[in-house]
């Protein structure tokens, strides 16, 4: 029999599953346990990528039954379009990292042993993998639970830091309600199934079969939103977040939020757009107004970070409200009956998708290489390591662009995509709509620009001006291949964002299976044979003799909106090679002076703009959205009264959600269990007379 897909990604699930089991023998020889092992997990990507790939490509759709599984329910396993989209995202930002372990982990050589590091690394990815490629809902659920438990493991890796502990319970708290809500809402789905003995209704074929009364199916959708929206770290569902993808290891922590909360917005989709299938207008503006609201928070909460890893985390936030934002939108049109706008919402939305997988898992590689080469997460304790750290400032560069969608990189194409789907909609027959949409375009705007600001301060104040840190000879750049890793990374981020055509003709199958519409026939083949009264395109008004070929992008027609990313790069590689040679050709146009601040000759490294400083004009703006305790004591100098000896300042920053709706929670918890611990006097005589009631309230109520 030819090979498959599914076979395949299979086969790189198998590999991954004795990657771990080799990981176990290999314990005591650290660094062949961490060359091998990654190597391994390496080509599993490579394999996971290549079958996603194929899927997408050719539109294929492949099943397998496993022989194994519940009595009258064996586990099944489907790669369609949508799963092989997921799969080629895991696979391609799983491939970086792995390359980048082989030198990350190996920091961690000395100190403690890596084994089950390496082992939940690969359990991970195998969790991860199956959750795309599951077809029935209890092999799914084992699958995301084996993914939530492996990345528990994993966050409390350094399990001797109270906060690795702390952060893990957290997330595990939060991933097991999380479960539950999509178990409730496979039961409900299952529960209205007819024609499929026993067990079997819980096939997500079977649930496919079914159409759903518009009550049981918003409840089944709101109980799967709200599970996945747990894992994918949407507001106020958030909280778990900025707590473990900090503490978490450099190169997990890249995984985790450029992989595993897309596992979510994959929940979201297979949902919504196949297992459900049809759905109200107002489904879609309440995860498009979830979406800009952590869209925005998520990136006001980043510019007020000092942890340059909490920072990233927080961003994730913002980028998933993108992601969410598309969808909404697709959801809207789709109810309304616009598949072309639709379909640009959706392209744009699985665009955001894995260009954020890219630049998200560049950053937080970029972050690891750090603090691997600082010791510390602080960015009020660095500064000038742009002088230490030479490659990995360039690529943290190209992430901090990419993620601020500055053009010709991939974060613009996804973002630009995004307004065109506000910009070009026509006038819905709804009022809250009429108000929201053109709110939802402002909102963005907002929000890339707070962004800028955002990766502004994280380049700027950890690359450039001088160190503040202490021991800067110990400061050095990441080991060969972690460079070889993010070099790769930064690559992919120019290329999705210079030649997008190609990735949108890529996903072509997904956005038609999901929204019956695509770009991608606009932007490389022309319109020919489409026709949307909402946008007056009749049938032939755009022939194949206008089409533009992979040179510009056009969502819709090219006299409405178009861009090229080729002749941005080269237009922006023009001007940029000019200065360059303008102001280097000749040794005396460059000059070197001493800093002059009006006279005043003695100043230090801590005089510069720092983190907490830089943000503070916004957090003047935005204060209201934060739990803000701002205090300084001055301490007097007996010699000269005006100026003071000392000044002390402390600033903490919380986050409001936490304040109002899980610390009231978790106080009145804490209270209840004071108050029932109680009852444990410690003495045997009160035990009997807890007995004794027990004995006479059955006695009344059973006799």
């Amino acid at each position: 029999m030819p090979l498959t897909p599914i076979d395949t990604a299979s086969a790189a699930v198998q590999l991954l599953l004795v990657a771990a089991l080799m990981a176990v023998f290999l314990g005591r020889w650290q660094r062949l346990l961490i060359n091998a092992s990654f190597a391994l997990t390496a080509v599993a990507s490579l394999l996971l990528m290549t079958a996603g790939w194929w899927t997408v490509n050719g539109g294929l759709t492949g099943k397998v039954t496993l022989l194994m599984g519940l009595p009258g329910l064996n586990f099944h396993m489907r790669l369609d379009p949508l799963a092989g989209f997921f799969l080629t995202v895991i696979g391609l930002l799983s491939f970086f990292v792995s390359l980048y372990s082989i030198g990350y982990v190996k920091g961690y050589l000395g100190q403690r042993s890596v084994t089950t590091l390496v082992v939940f690394y690969c359990l991970f990815l195998a969790g991860m993998s199956l959750v795309v490629i599951a077809d029935d809902a209890v092999f799914f659920l084992i699958c995301w639970e084996m993914m939530a438990a492996a990345s528990y493991f994993l966050v409390m890796f350094e399990d001797e830091h109270s906060q690795n502990r702390r952060a893990a319970l957290l997330y595990i708290i939060v991933a097991v309600v999380g479960a539950a809500c999509i178990l409730l809402s496979f039961g409900v789905m299952a529960g209205n199934v007819t024609g499929y003995d026993g067990v079997a209704v819980y096939t997500f074929d079977a649930m496919r079969s079914v159409r759903l009364s518009s009550g049981m199916a918003a409840v089944a959708f709101f109980l799967a939103f709200t599970g996945f929206a747990a894992k994918a770290g949407v507001i106020p569902l958030h909280v778990w977040l900025p707590e473990a993808h900090p503490v978490a290891p450099s190169n997990v922590s890249a995984l985790m939020s450029g992989v595993m909360l897309k596992t979510a917005i994959y929940g979201i989709l297979r949902v919504t757009f196949d297992l459900i299938g049809s759905f109200p207008w107002w489904w879609g503006a309440i995860v498009l107004s979830l979406g800009l609201m952590s869209a925005v928070m998520g990136v006001l909460y980043a510019v007020m970070q000092v942890d340059l890893k909490r920072l990233l985390a927080y961003s994730s936030v913002e980028n998933v409200g993108i992601i969410l934002i598309g969808i909404g939108l697709a959801m809207i049109f789709t109810s309304y009956q616009l598949p072309m706008l639709a379909g640009i919402a959706m392209i744009a939305s699985l665009y955001h998708t894995i260009n954020h997988a890219v630049f998200k898992g560049l950053l937080f590689m970029g972050a690891g290489a750090v603090v691997h080469g600082t010791g510390q997460r602080n960015m009020d304790a660095m500064g000038g390591l742009i002088h230490r750290m030479p490659w990995t400032a360039a690529v943290f560069l190209v992430g901090c662009a990419s993620i601020s969608a500055l053009p010709p990189l991939n974060g613009f194409v996804s973002e630009w995509l995004t307004f065109q789907a506000f910009l070009l909609s026509p006038s819905l027959p709804n009022t809250l709509l009429k108000l929201l949409i053109p709110m939802g375009a402002a909102l963005l705007a907002l929000t890339s620009a707070l962004s800028g600001a955002c990766f502004v301060k994280a380049f700027g104040v950890t690359f450039l001006g001088h160190y503040r840190g202490e021991h800067l000879e110990h400061v050095h750049d990441a080991n060969r291949p972690m460079l070889i890793a993010m070099t790769l990374t930064a690559v992919a981020c120019l290329v999705l964002g210079v030649l997008p055509t190609f990735t949108i003709a890529w996903l072509n199958p997904v956005a038609k299976a999901l929204t019956s519409a695509t770009i991608a026939t606009s932007s490389l083949q022309g319109l020919n044979g489409v026709s949307d009264p909402w946008l007056n395109i009749a049938p032939g008004s755009f022939s194949l003799q206008d089409a533009p070929g992979w040179l510009w992008l056009i969502p819709l027609q090219p006299q409405r909106a178009s861009y090229s990313g080729p002749i941005v790069f080269i237009g922006i590689f023009f001007i940029v090679l000019v200065t360059y040679l303008v102001l280097h050709v000749r040794h005396n146009k460059l000059k070197r002076v001493p800093i002059w601040d009006c006279g005043f000759e003695k100043l230090t490294n801590t005089m510069q703009y720092n983190a907490t400083s830089f943000s503070m004009p916004i957090r003047r703006i935005f204060g209201f959205l934060f739990s803000i305790r701002e205090r300084f004591r001055l301490t007097a100098n007996a010699a000269n009264k005006v100026f003071p000896q000392r000044f002390h300042y402390h600033l903490r920053i919380s986050d409001l959600f936490w304040v109002w709706l899980y610390r009231p929670v978790i106080d009145a918890a804490f209270y209840l269990a004071r108050r029932v611990g109680m009852l444990q006097m410690g003495r045997i005589q009160v035990y009997l007379i807890y007995s004794f009631v027990v004995i006479l309230a059955l006695l009344v109520f059973l006799r």
